[in-house]
């Protein structure tokens, strides 16, 4: 099973460098209006469609869970490199999980994580976190 989603971008190769970068991958069907991933870890079908203008929500973000600590070092290196990452969390508890994650923002706007789980936990954010406020505009984790 593989999830699909299909997101609209003004900038094409912007994107598609991106995405290679975030999923480890190329495109497995590039044309001049729509590039095609596919990924087995994670399981994912990702379109990417050229448009004129694209209008990304605030209240939303998009994540690769992985296996250890070790593999979001991994995707910092990577994403680094590039200069895609916006901000490393370690050791934060959010949405009732102590997590470890890097944050990266896609050409169009779009938040995206790669974490891993440490433990779940009671709390459902740390007394300084701003990821599980309720006020959208005080969440780190969910407005670009």
């Amino acid at each position: 099973m593989k999830t699909h989603l299909n997101f609209s971008t003004v900038n094409l190769e912007k994107s598609v460098l991106f995405y290679s970068i975030l999923l480890k991958a190329v495109p497995v069907k590039l044309l001049p209006d729509y590039a095609l991933f596919i990924t087995k870890e994670p399981g994912l079908e990702l379109a990417l469609d050229l448009r004129d203008t694209v209008i990304v929500g605030s209240d939303a973000h998009y994540g690769v869970c992985v296996e250890s600590s070790e593999d979001v070092d991994e995707a910092v290196a990577r994403l680094q490199k590039a200069g895609l990452v916006a901000s490393i969390e370690r050791d934060e508890t959010c949405c009732y999980a102590s997590q470890t994650k890097v944050w990266a923002i896609d050409p169009d706007g779009r938040r995206w994580e790669v974490y891993t789980v440490l433990e779940d936990t009671e709390e459902r954010s740390n007394v300084d976190a701003t990821c599980c406020t309720s006020d959208s505009a005080e969440r780190s984790c969910c407005v670009a």
